[in-house]
């Protein structure tokens, strides 16, 4: 895989004219560039060191047909060892030379919804909420709950969640889409295996400096909550529902007593939604998704299967299975999560 370092040099120039003035840059731009400079020295430094080993195999090679037998089959010794650090070397650069998204350094907000299926349906969604909220435990990142909506059981008819932590959004943006579970239902008296959906949707976290929503854009509605709150949530005024005007996108927050806490969280909520409308707007506008896009990127397209007779979970998308759903749902998502990145990577690079 040969990079072409031109580009690379030119900003690493361009990084280090903006690093000279620090005066001139807050302590977050600071540590933007500082953090983009290491990232583009590497690239450097591994291209460089890919070159060395390319000529290091093709001396080999030369070698190993010589006519100096003791030199040849130490040559020939050597070379699988240095094939296999140019194909790791490979690897990583693919991976660093793929143009990030600035969403996918920061906290996410995942929206569980369940589908058909009724209440199996419901005790589904409880089951994926409950998969990455143990996933987010394992990766070290916290969990907030902003609103949701409960069902018979363990279920949810809707969930709505925060996750926050180093490159949030980056790895859970995968997920978005239609997850479908068959299994036998515990209520199924026969033994009848049946098919439910859950919706999941992945969601940038929109800090309110980054985003001017004007105040005549929003309605804002205060009601009495109909959750499982206990009595000061059920008998006071402080659910809040707020609707972007011009757009008509609603967010609703009725989890907390403190209605200034909802209204909070919803605006939180509003505030992604929103950003995720302008993104997709943009990319029909282009008339392409984008290169590293695994599947349509379609929130309607069936994207994962959870089949508990086979014990298997097979992901559409790249046509790959993992068994033991049970550790998968217990958060051990991290295999499912490092396929799919490899595919956005290969998918980038081949097109």
């Amino acid at each position: 895989m040969k990079i072409n370092l031109v580009p690379f040099q030119q900003e690493y120039e361009e990084l280090q004219v903006k690093l000279s003035d620090l005066s001139s840059l807050t302590p977050a731009e600071q540590g933007r560039l500082f953090k983009r400079q290491g990232e583009v020295k590497e690239i450097m430094e591994l291209a460089e060191k890919r070159d060395r080993l390319e000529r290091d195999i093709t001396e080999h090679q030369e070698t190993s047909k010589g006519a100096d037998k003791e030199l040849a089959e130490l040559a020939n010794d050597e070379l699988p060892g240095l094939v296999q650090q140019r194909t790791e070397l490979d690897n990583k650069l693919q991976g660093l030379t793929v143009p990030k998204d600035s969403a996918d350094l920061g906290d996410a907000i995942v929206e569980i919804r369940a589908g058909a299926g009724g209440d199996e349906a419901a005790l589904f969604a409880g089951d994926l909420f409950r998969m990455y909220a143990r996933f987010a435990e394992t990766r070290g990142w916290r969990t907030e709950v902003l609103s949701s909506s409960e069902s018979d059981g363990d279920g949810f008819k809707e969930i709505v969640f925060q996750v926050s932590g180093a490159e949030v959004f980056g790895e859970l943006k995968w997920e978005s889409g239609v997850h479908r579970v068959q299994r036998v239902p515990t209520t199924e008296a026969k033994g009848r295996v049946h098919t439910s959906t859950a919706t999941v949707a992945v969601l940038p976290v929109v800090e309110e400096s980054e985003m001017d929503i004007r105040p005549e854009d929003l309605r804002i509605d205060v009601f009495r909550s109909g959750g499982h709150g206990g009595q000061s949530v059920n008998t006071t005024d402080s659910a809040v529902r707020i609707t972007h005007l011009p757009t008509g996108i609603v967010a609703t927050c009725q989890d907390e007593k403190s209605q200034t806490k909802n209204k909070l969280k919803a605006m939180g909520v509003l505030r992604a939604r929103l950003l995720d409308f302008e993104r997709n707007k943009q990319q029909q506008e282009r008339g392409d998704a984008r290169r590293s896009q695994i599947g349509t990127g379609d929130r309607s397209e069936k994207i994962r299967t959870y089949n508990f007779p086979q014990d298997r979970i097979t992901d559409h998308r790249i046509n790959e299975s993992w068994h033991n759903i049970a550790g998968i749902l217990n958060g051990n998502l991290g295999p499912v999560v490092e396929a799919l990145r490899a595919a956005a990577i290969a998918k980038y690079h081949e097109s």
